[in-house]
């Protein structure tokens, strides 16, 4: 596997709380986080040949056409939906169908409880982005591991 990283665009800090001690007392008392470094995204590709992007916690950068569809060609996208200071449903439904490309997304991050009984609950993020979005969309289950091949479709546990 290699792995490079790619642009995100989202503030990265670690709630005082996480940080403890008089330093955390501090930063909370001043209404501030901790700051960890820049948001990154990364592009993984595996020995099958599968190029995927997973976009981190991110807004809709041009890097996600000229880098990751352009000079890496993902064909797999694991994009956060979070919709807080990031691409919400439609943003994300944005990058996946104009800049992105890829032939399947795996939908994360979206902050919600979006699945029953191995179902998409109608109303959520989750199932916004689903219905905006043009590609193969694979939602992850728990204990449900999926395979894709090298071009982006998935093979087993779909």
């Amino acid at each position: 596997v290699t792995i490079a990283t790619v642009t995100a665009m989202h503030s990265n800090a670690v709630d005082p709380d996480l940080v403890g001690g008089e330093f955390g007392k501090q930063l909370k008392a001043s209404g501030l986080g901790a700051y960890v470094g820049e948001a990154t995204g990364f592009v993984l590709t595996f020995s099958n040949g599968l190029v995927a992007y997973l976009s981190g916690d991110t807004g809709i950068t041009g890097d996600q056409e000229k880098v990751v569809h352009d000079h890496y060609g993902a064909k797999l996208t694991v994009m956060n939906i979070g919709d807080t200071f990031t691409t919400g449903p439609t943003e994300a439904a944005y990058v996946i169908n104009e800049l992105v490309k890829p032939a399947s997304v795996i939908p994360s991050h979206a902050n919600e409880a979006a699945t029953e009984g191995g179902k998409v609950k109608p109303g959520t993020r989750t199932a916004a982005f689903i219905k905006a979005t043009k590609v193969s969309v694979h939602v992850p289950l728990s204990g449900k591991t999926m395979e894709f091949n090298a071009g982006g479709t998935c093979v087993a546990g779909c």
